[in-house]
């Protein structure tokens, strides 16, 4: 990586205002970056995705009902980073409130892909992909997944996605999406890249409660250990409904992996069928307690104190959220009734258990899992325009049952179809990033 100057990082500013003409990565750039010479991303370019706060800096997380909003404070993993010499160069794109597979629903700029305009970055870190992808200078991503908003846009854009293990980094300063879901992760040109920024982001924190009270880890030193012996599971369900191209490329990554020295076989997660439907009601449910607090008062969108507070209240919020956010806040709160409670939300989180129960049984016997990313390439935005809210939904079939188990998992481009990128999705069980760094790594190498 090369070292921060003040010349370098202007140029690197610059760069940065060609991509957003070109992809619309940014909600907000930078008006200054400094170099930094110390510290481990010294030199380093970091995005962040926009619903982690960045004093100073608008953080709006996709909406306009927090547009203005300026945090007089860093996340946690802002500060981490810059206490190392990274430089932040802006707030990257995104779906509202991390509402969406696509990034379409971003209330500000919609991110194009750099491979072909008229397709999506997969979302909902859609923005943080695109400019890690386009970026011709040294840059990490920091992103942040609920249901698989890291790997989609990795496997969709053919950069490398890292969602760590739920706790593992500190949610403080994140805007939430589902309190029991989220996980602030990275995405980089490489294994080596989102392995470094792993390792300054995480470790505990005393503002947040959920994190883990694990010593901070240097992740790189996991990445040159040979892969000979892995035991891999490939999940049968997770090839069903995908693209058969698709299917293709990622054996043939599996069998690179074999050539290796790992070996695989086949295996059964019967209640992954179950994932999708839990996912949702659990993620809406929570998600509508959270958007409870944005009523346009204390920050972001603000009108004329007119009418009584319900009065008010509905007329900021019908004129800021955006479709999506609208229907996500009526399913969640339908879940969350009295007389539906138990029909649905705890219904959900009894799934849970038993899709947690699933993972932990396959990983006494491998030490990680191995499947497809998504079960498509980057769609056409016209494409997008003509799906269901339901079939939108089901795009994300193959990654909401590592979300709800909180353990680990990392996306690698692995081959191409019709052009596009195919991802290779890697699972761990909780806390073994660096196993899932270990394969990814020597994968990598061979595509080398």
């Amino acid at each position: 990586m090369l070292q921060g100057t003040e010349n370098s990082m202007k140029d690197i500013l610059e760069r940065a205002r060609v991509i957003q003409k070109k992809y619309s990565a940014f909600i907000t750039i930078a008006d200054k970056i400094e170099g930094k010479t110390k510290g481990k991303l010294a030199g380093i370019a970091i995005s962040v995705k926009d619903n982690i706060c960045t004093a100073g800096m608008q953080t709006t997380a996709g909406s306009k009902i927090l547009e203005g909003y300026i945090p007089p404070f860093n996340a946690t993993c802002v500060e981490k980073i810059l206490k190392e010499g990274g430089a932040i160069l802006g707030k990257t794109a995104m779906d509202e409130f991390g509402f969406g597979t696509f990034s379409v629903n971003c209330a500000y700029e919609i991110p194009k892909n750099p491979l072909d305009t008229s397709r999506s970055c997969g979302g909902s870190s859609g923005g943080a992909a695109c400019l890690t992808l386009a970026a011709d200078f040294p840059h990490i991503a920091v992103a942040e997944s609920t249901g698989g908003s890291i790997s989609c846009p990795a496997a969709f854009t053919g950069t490398v996605g890292l969602t760590p293990t739920y706790g593992r980094v500190s949610r403080w300063g994140l805007v939430d999406y589902a309190n029991s879901l989220d996980k602030i992760g990275c995405i980089g040109k490489s294994v080596e890249d989102v392995a470094l920024l792993l390792s300054v982001i995480s470790g505990p924190d005393n503002y947040d409660s959920t994190v883990l009270d694990l010593p901070e880890e240097d992740f790189t030193k996991y990445l040159k250990v040979s892969v000979k012996g892995m035991r891999i599971g490939v999940p049968k369900e997770y090839f069903e409904n995908v693209d058969e191209k698709i299917a293709e490329v990622v054996w043939s990554a599996i069998k690179k992996l074999e050539d290796l020295g790992a070996s695989y076989k086949e295996i059964s997660l019967p209640y992954t069928k179950y994932a999708l439907p839990s996912y949702y009601i659990i993620a809406m449910a929570e998600s509508s307690t959270n958007l409870a607090k944005f009523c346009g008062m204390r920050y972001g969108f603000h009108m004329g104190l007119q009418g009584n507070f319900d009065e008010y209240f509905s007329t900021v919020r019908e004129k800021t959220f955006g479709e999506e956010a609208k229907r996500r806040i009526v399913l969640g709160t339908f879940a969350r009734m009295a007389g539906f409670r138990d029909a649905y939300y705890l219904k959900a989180l009894k799934v849970r258990t038993k899709i947690i129960e699933d993972f932990k049984t396959v990983f006494k016997k491998f030490d990680i899992l191995a499947a497809p990313t998504m079960p498509v390439v980057a769609p056409r935005f016209d494409e997008i325009e003509k799906l269901e809210p339901i079939e939108v939904y089901m795009m994300d079939i193959l990654t909401v049952a590592p979300n709800l188990a909180g353990i680990p998992m990392i996306s690698v481009p692995c081959g191409f179809v019709t052009k596009l990128p195919v991802g290779l999705h890697l699972i761990g069980d909780h806390l073994q990033e660096k196993k899932i760094l270990q394969v990814a790594y020597a994968f990598e190498q061979v595509k080398k």
